[in-house]
């Protein structure tokens, strides 16, 4: 089907724009408009009556959602935040040693990168960060690490968000954890609804991170958490929407709920959870999956990359292609990472010429989604030829 009718509203506000960013900001289709408009009429109908339907209606589709996607057992394992940041500083409160004792990558992203920093600076974390070069052992060397070390919590992304590749050995890693520690979170952010992904084999041992900014296509404020039951039962760091339900603690402590809830938070902005649950009713309407979009996106990202290699694509051609199409079906990031010490100015230029892609360090990232079709595609090498002459 036609992909990009569903975004005809985001995409006639900038016609004359080539976003190839849909790995950082994407667009919203034409569902989370009217999402939008609807969680102002509900929180205006039932005012203070609206947590009766947001807790009743609203966020139970949310959780259903999530676990059909990830498949996950049980949809009350799913909890949701404004940030994945939030659900860090709950995990890492509910460690009793300190300082706690991580081990993590030097490739994560910011709001992991710079709190660790932060927790060291403070005394209060112990960071062991295994090198993502090079990549090709990675996976190996990362799971040595963790069965090497005594942590307490093993942190890592499913894909990275720099450079696109992906972490391959998540069951290796549940392998290890346990509710006494190490507990492993997977940063999920670039993987949830990027490529098909299945956690049922370690749904009860794994946390699993992530939110609808990017390839979920709901905007900022839509993240959530998956907890395994048993693991982190009473973070430190707790909102009172977490004294809601069957609660469960020492006598006259205070009481946690057995499932995600434990890690609910305080009163937050409920609105992206109805962007959400329209983009996903959206989808099933349709017919598209995860799997029909990243194929989709795939199919576009080797038109393009085929163009950087043959030199039809301007001085793209002299960058390093980190995280290539090398497979028909594997995992993979929906974004191309290429390297280059003037990755920056490029960027720049492009954006000048109307044409939206992202920089990080040496590294410009051109993202694929289900609003471009092949002319895009054509047009965006165009440009690069022209712009990166």
């Amino acid at each position: 089907m036609d992909t990009k009718s569903l975004f005809s509203r985001a995409l006639a506000l900038a016609p004359g724009r080539l976003h190839f960013a849909a790995h950082s900001h994407h667009l919203w289709p034409d569902a989370a408009f009217d999402a939008q408009t609807r969680a102002w009429e509900d929180a205006n109908r039932h005012a203070d009556r609206k947590w009766d339907l947001i807790f009743g209606e609203i966020i139970p589709e949310a959780q259903s959602h999530v676990a059909a996607e990830l498949g996950l057992p049980d949809p009350a394992s799913v909890v949701f935040s404004p940030n994945t940041h939030d659900f860090l500083l709950r995990l890492v409160s509910g460690v009793a040693r300190k300082p706690v004792r991580i081990l993590s990558t030097d490739g994560e992203f910011h709001s992991f990168r710079r709190q660790a920093q932060r927790w060291e600076e403070a005394g209060e974390a112990v960071v062991t960060r295994v090198p993502l070069h090079p990549f090709e052992t990675f996976d190996a060397r990362f799971v040595a690490a963790a069965r090497a070390g005594e942590f307490d919590l093993i942190l890592v992304s499913q894909v990275f968000f720099r450079t696109g590749q992906t972490f391959g050995a998540v069951e290796a890693l549940a392998e290890l954890a346990d509710p006494a520690g190490p507990w492993v979170v997977i940063d999920g952010y670039h993987g949830f609804m990027a490529a098909p992904t299945d956690l049922s084999r370690v749904a009860d041992r794994v946390f699993y991170l992530a939110g609808g900014y990017k390839y979920a296509m709901s905007g900022e404020g839509c993240c959530f958490l998956h907890a395994p039951p048993g693991y982190c039962p009473r973070p430190v760091a707790t909102g009172w929407f977490a004294e809601f339900g069957d609660l469960e603690g020492p006598p006259g402590g205070v009481g946690y709920r057995a499932d995600g809830g434990r890690f609910w938070g305080a009163t937050f902005d409920v609105t992206p959870l109805y962007r959400f649950n329209a983009v996903r009713r959206m989808l099933a309407e349709t017919g598209l999956t995860t799997a029909d979009m990243a194929r989709h996106a795939r199919g576009l990202m080797t038109t393009f990359q085929a163009a950087v290699s043959d030199g039809r694509a301007g001085r793209l051609g002299q960058a390093e292609l980190i995280n290539p199409i090398a497979d028909a079906d594997g995992p993979r990031a929906r974004f191309l990472a290429l390297r280059h010490a003037e990755a920056g100015v490029w960027q720049k230029a492009l954006t000048a010429a109307n044409v939206v892609t992202d920089v990080r360090d040496d590294v410009i990232r051109f993202g694929f989604g289900p609003y471009q079709d092949p002319a895009d595609v054509a047009r965006l090498i165009a440009a690069c030829a022209e712009t990166l002459s």
